[in-house]
């Protein structure tokens, strides 16, 4: 699955994304909470820095931007200060604001939060200060909104819909959006607001509500997998859908899709340390993913990826493509609990390392018969490993080694000493070799770096002159006296 995702991100363009909803700022004041105030049983903040950051429908937009989405945004700003920094923002990040409307009967809505550090250790959002207007948006500028909007869906290939009840998604809104959307033959996806009423989002092609939005729509409690599995149900035929998708935090998600399929998506688990942001992550990918042509059983488990990424930082943050590469291939990468697979054949070890060479990781190579490994083996392949982004060992075969080392070795079979390379963290990869030398899989992996022990002159090295060739080079790893094979093996006999 690894594979494929990150062949998606490879794939995902720049597609023409409308953000519809609710456009706001996101202000935040940094400090040291040091001690208790004198006037009142309450945290005292030292503040050091403030930041600025676009929220809401905005935020859609600059994860969008940052995923190399060409963006527009449709929606509502005050007649203020804070309007201003959040155009100038729009215009520095490239995001066309042309259907971001002026309203002079509300403020721009900002969201303030204060953010603490006790005694230098992670930061912790404190306490959340919002300024806003919630009324639905007025005529005539609601029907200048509709027009904009109509406007910019002629350049679109799919609609967003972040919706934070601040007054821009009233049902005439939605109904003209979704409906513009679908003459042009584009998605419109929504991320709906905590509500009982969900009619607004009729016709949508896909809404993300969490957990709790879900079950308060159908009013349900969802706890087990045949609750959420229902209310998604409940939601796709309700609402003429074509996939209901709820957002399960740390369990993954849920699709329910118009063709029948009802699936749930896991994520792996990660250190959160501040989830705000991650609705809106997902719904940016997931809809990057959809008009880059992906089906929903690509798009929602990418989706997962980059909500998770988003979960780890704090406030409202931005994912990068590459961030989203480099995190699939660390989980595409075998594992201390899955070490059998990094024990690969020579086709399925070109096929890795092309798909890692396409993300710019460098190959180091090294071979040997660790037969018994051993303190100065494990300091070795560290260094080896060192020398770029993943390591290859090529193992003698049984045959090999007996042919190397006479008719006693190895002590240990070629599936035990396979095994327990594999379970180095500094091993990302073992492949066995017949021959008497690698020559012929130096050829065939073409390494970066080749890896030898310090005790063997360059000029000694197998595969040297081939791998300078090409442009890589010999690294001589250092030599560490006292750890001998030979020696440990006397030793055991002797004792």
């Amino acid at each position: 699955m690894s594979a494929e995702l990150i062949d998606l991100v490879h794939r995902l363009g720049q597609p023409r994304v409308l953000v519809v909803g609710d456009v706001m700022l996101d202000r935040y004041i940094w400090g040291d909470a040091e001690r208790i105030s004198q006037e009142a049983p309450v945290v005292l903040l030292r503040a050091d820095h403030r930041e600025e950051r676009l929220g809401g429908a905005s935020s859609v937009a600059t994860m969008l931007r940052a995923l190399g989405a060409k963006v527009a945004l449709a929606g509502l700003v005050g007649n203020d200060h804070d309007a201003g920094r959040i155009r100038q923002m729009l215009t520095d990040l490239g995001i066309d604001h042309d259907a971001v409307l002026t309203d002079l009967h509300r403020p721009t809505t900002v969201k303030e939060r204060y953010i603490g550090r006790a005694q230098q250790r992670h930061p912790q959002q404190m306490i959340r200060v919002d300024f806003e207007d919630r009324s639905a948006v007025r005529e005539p500028l609601q029907s200048q909104l509709i027009q904009a909007i109509h406007y910019q869906i002629r350049k679109a290939d799919i609609v967003l819909i972040s919706d934070y009840d601040k007054g821009v998604c009233t049902p005439q809104v939605m109904a003209a959006t979704i409906g513009a959307a679908d003459a042009k033959g584009i998605r419109t996806v929504a991320d709906p607001i905590r509500s009982h009423d969900y009619r607004k989002y009729h016709g949508c092609s896909a809404i993300t509500p969490n957990r709790l939005e879900a079950g308060l729509a159908t009013g349900r409690t969802l706890t087990t997998q045949t609750q959420i599995m229902e209310a998604a149900r409940h939601l796709q035929e309700e609402l003429d859908l074509e996939a209901a998708i709820i957002t399960l935090d740390k369990d993954g998600m849920a699709l329910k899709h118009r063709d029948g399929r009802m699936k749930f998506f896991p994520t792996r688990p990660r250190q959160v340390y501040d989830i705000t942001g991650a609705g809106d992550m997902v719904m940016s990918v997931l809809g990057m993913a959809l008009a880059a042509g992906a089906d929903y059983d690509l798009a929602i488990p990418l989706a997962n990826v980059a909500g998770g990424l988003e979960v780890e930082k704090i406030g409202v943050a931005t994912v990068t493509r590459e961030e989203l590469i480099r995190d699939l291939l660390q989980a595409g990468a075998p594992s201390a609990a899955a070490t059998a697979g990094k024990i690969v054949g020579l086709d399925v070890l070109l096929r890795e390392l092309e798909r890692r060479r396409r993300h710019g990781q460098k190959v180091a190579f090294t071979n040997g018969c660790f037969d018994l490994l051993h303190a100065g083996h494990v300091q070795y392949l560290q260094e080896a490993r060192d020398q770029a982004d993943l390591l290859v060992v090529g193992l003698n075969s049984d045959g090999s080694v007996r042919a190397l080392k006479g008719p006693t070795r190895p002590v240990q079979p070629l599936a035990a000493r396979a095994l327990v390379l594999a379970a180095l963290q500094t091993v990302d990869y073992v492949t066995v070799f017949d021959a008497l030398t690698p020559i012929e899989l130096i050829q065939a992996v073409r390494p970066d770096v080749l890896v030898k022990g310090a005790d063997y002159r360059k000029d000694d090295v197998v595969g040297a002159q081939l791998v300078e060739s090409y442009g890589g080079r010999v690294h001589l790893a250092a030599f560490h006296r006292g750890f001998s094979t030979t020696t440990l093996i006397e030793h055991l006999r002797a004792a």
